[in-house]
């Protein structure tokens, strides 16, 4: 059983990872009348509905109710921001598809979605060409008018007339947000051109994969937000983000425009070891081996450059690039050798808070932990080196105690989740063989994970760093850690995903068949051992920052998340911390000076407002007005913090710049992802001082019966 992250924060993991797989994508233009179910995708749909209702842990019934709820996700997922279907497309969509989804599913039709999608596409080509030729016409931006950002729950527009005005709306906001960015009317002209004949062109190239992909989404988020289905090519993405390897050249690619760009190159793959391939570069051109004939690129859906780009260890690939540094496009062809590359910046690190950071009377481990990663097939396979997180993080433990490290704080922040196998004995390392956390199957058994094999391995001092977006395995953790009394945790409230989902393969339910795809099923629940889920609560730090709350954020926010739940504790005994209070107040005393944590909470107050804006004005002296005074309350943040830490303070100019190596080797300096760190190790070091942690030994490791006792058995 797995926890895995939300889904769109997976497919865009999926894109960014270049692995093992034959080239078979589409980059040309998808016939409409192609666009039609196969028996494929039919025996998918089928299989996919037998599996949620034996095993899906909400039991939902499919009835008009939940082909409502499928017909409203789809609808979502087809025009999420309400700009290219009217009203009355909607309404006869209503009318006869809304409570009939239900029977088509169970009937093996998928016509309906295709029907869907392809009035859709429609609108999309009237669309863009109508942005395209409004682009050519003139502007006036001393008008009162305003755009419509976030059209998520507006009613849908009552007519074409309506539509063609929102959108010469769009466009308007598009050339003033240029505008004010410094653009030229050329540049402009140019960007947007390729963004909206970018946008018609994605959408003529989807086939009905996609289609379908895009429809099995929509279904399985109607029961619940962490059910999924992957098409094959997906899936084996997964098992590869999973075991932290891949063979590749080793970069991060994206596809904004008609242009693939390079992303980032990855430490000690083969594209950085060349030094051949920078970030920034385009790749306009893909042969394969040394002989092979080169395939213009340009247009093509980033899934299928990456598709080209990916091979074999050993193998040859060669690119027509155009290099960042080329003002006159000039392009240049490179040949690289793929070879195995290590994911390590997805693997546990280790690093020591010592005297350079401040702290002069403590030495303080931290282990960062950006995903709880497992190599299930090497583990399977009777490697007896497989990668996973408790190996990585076991040794280095070690070290850091070698090291002579007086605590150590475990960094989850922004961990999404992975491995439950991982959580779990990850966890006794710090508690040794007690329960770690219960789980509630779809029929109702309840079960206790622990690891009876495991001892402690860390006795000291521990702290555990959360925010907002560590969640699954990350708050199995951080509340077993809680429940215990073991360490303190730090931060912000987590996600609150409290759900145990499994991958199931369709083709293992047919003889001869492997080319259908996974779902990803919510089976179970998961609780704390003290009896609470952390389902839409999350974890609360017994020491929380400041922080900008969001009422719409993590689990409460996803449509048709389970609610929170409890059931009967387990057999356990707390250790327990000290008295906290006086070191919670030591933090917040801190705090109220801290250039660094306003910096943050005023970007993160930013970045809310923002997101709760509705409408702009296209007023360009208002929105210029706005933006400067935005703009100069985040550079005195900025240069407040910066002199905090000695840093002299940026001119308003360098504060704008745009290049990124100048601004990477900002962040290098600045460390402002170490602000909130830095003050979890300062809070460990007050728990030591104080002599708060609990002093761990074999002999306050409870029995069975002990705990019985102690919680009421």
């Amino acid at each position: 059983m797995l926890f895995y992250k939300p889904m769109m924060r997976l497919l865009g993991l999926l894109l960014m990872l270049l692995v093992v797989m034959p080239a078979h994508g589409n980059s040309t233009i998808v016939a409409v009348n192609e666009l039609r179910p196969s028996f494929t995708q039919i025996q998918s749909m089928l299989l996919t509905r037998n599996v949620f209702e034996q095993f899906h842990y909400s039991k939902r019934a499919l009835d008009d109710e939940f082909s409502s709820a499928i017909f409203d996700a789809y609808l979502g997922l087809l025009d999420p921001n309400r700009s290219f279907l009217i009203a009355a497309e909607v309404e006869r969509f209503r009318a006869d598809y809304a409570t009939d989804l239900d029977n088509s599913i169970l009937n093996g039709k998928l016509d309906p979605a295709f029907t869907m999608y392809k009035v859709l596409r429609d609108a999309v080509e009237r669309q863009t060409a109508f942005a395209l030729a409004r682009l050519q016409q003139e502007f006036d931006f001393t008008s009162e008018g305003v755009f419509e950002v976030d059209r998520t729950e507006a009613p849908w527009v009552a007519d074409q007339a309506a539509l063609d005005e929102l959108w010469s709306d769009r466009v308007m906001n598009d050339v003033l947000t240029l505008s004010l960015a410094g653009k030229s009317t050329a540049e402009i002209q140019e960007q947007l051109t390729k963004r909206y004949e970018g946008l018609l062109r994605r959408t003529q190239q989807r086939n009905s994969d996609d289609v379908f992909l895009l429809f099995m989404t929509a279904y399985a988020s109607a029961i619940e937000p962490h059910t999924g289905y992957m098409l094959p090519r997906n899936a084996d993405n997964f098992d590869i983000s999973m075991s932290l390897s891949l063979e590749g050249i080793g970069a991060v690619l994206s596809g904004d425009t008609e242009y693939t760009e390079v992303q980032k190159v990855v430490p000690g793959g083969p594209a950085e070891m060349s030094g051949q391939l920078q970030a920034g570069d385009r790749i306009i051109g893909i042969a394969q081996g040394r002989r092979g004939k080169m395939q213009d690129v340009v247009g093509w859906r980033l899934q299928d450059v990456v598709e080209q780009v990916r091979g074999k260890k050993g193998s040859v690939v060669r690119l027509l690039i155009m290099p960042k540094s080329s003002a006159a496009g000039i392009s240049r062809e490179i040949t690289l050798v793929r070879d195995t590359i290590r994911l390590e910046e997805q693997a546990a690190q280790a690093s020591v808070l010592g005297k350079e950071e401040g702290f002069a009377n403590a030495k303080i481990g931290v282990i960062k932990l950006p995903t709880f990663y497992r190599d299930f097939q090497g583990a399977s396979g009777g490697d007896k080196d497989f990668r996973s997180t408790t190996r990585d993080v076991r040794e280095l433990l070690s070290n850091l105690q070698e090291q002579g490290v007086d605590g150590v704080v475990i960094d989850l922040r922004d961990n999404g989740g992975g491995s439950l196998t991982e959580a779990t004995e990850l966890t006794s390392l710090f508690i040794g063989n007690e329960p770690v956390v219960q789980i509630k199957d779809y029929n109702g058994k309840i079960d206790t994970e622990r690891d009876k094999t495991s001892s402690i391995v860390y006795e000291g001092p521990l702290a555990v760093l959360v925010n907002r977006n560590s969640a699954s395995a990350s708050e199995i953790f951080a509340a077993a850690i809680q429940d215990y009394g073991r360490g303190v945790i730090i931060g912000e409230a987590t996600f609150g995903k409290g759900t145990v989902q499994q991958l199931v393969e369709l083709g293992n339910m047919i003889a001869g068949t492997n080319d259908l795809g996974r779902v990803r099923v919510t089976i179970a629940q998961f609780f704390r051992v003290d009896g609470g889920s952390t389902q839409h609560r999350g974890v609360v730090p017994d020491i929380q920052f400041p922080t900008v709350i969001e009422l719409d954020y993590g689990e409460r926010a996803l449509t048709n998340a389970l609610p929170w739940s409890s059931i009967q504790k387990a057999k356990y005994r707390s250790w327990g911390l000290g008295d906290l209070e006086q070191v919670r107040l030591r933090s917040s005393e801190r705090l109220v000076n801290d250039a660094g944590f306003a910096y943050l909470i005023y970007q993160a107050q930013l970045l809310q407002d923002l997101k709760s804006k509705k409408t702009v004005s296209l007023n360009e002296e208002m929105r210029r007005r706005e933006w400067n005074l935005r703009e100069e309350l985040r550079f005195g943040f900025h240069n407040a913090y910066r002199r905090s830490i000695d840093l002299p303070a940026l001119t308003f100019e360098q504060f704008q710049e745009e290049d990124m190596q100048v601004l990477e080797k900002r962040r290098e300096e600045e460390k402002l992802d170490q602000v909130e760190l830095l003050e979890a190790g300062r809070i460990l070091a007050d728990v030591i001082r104080q002599q708060l942690a609990p002093v761990i030994r074999a002999a306050q490791v409870p029995t069975d019966a002990a705990n019985a006792a102690a919680v009421g058995l």
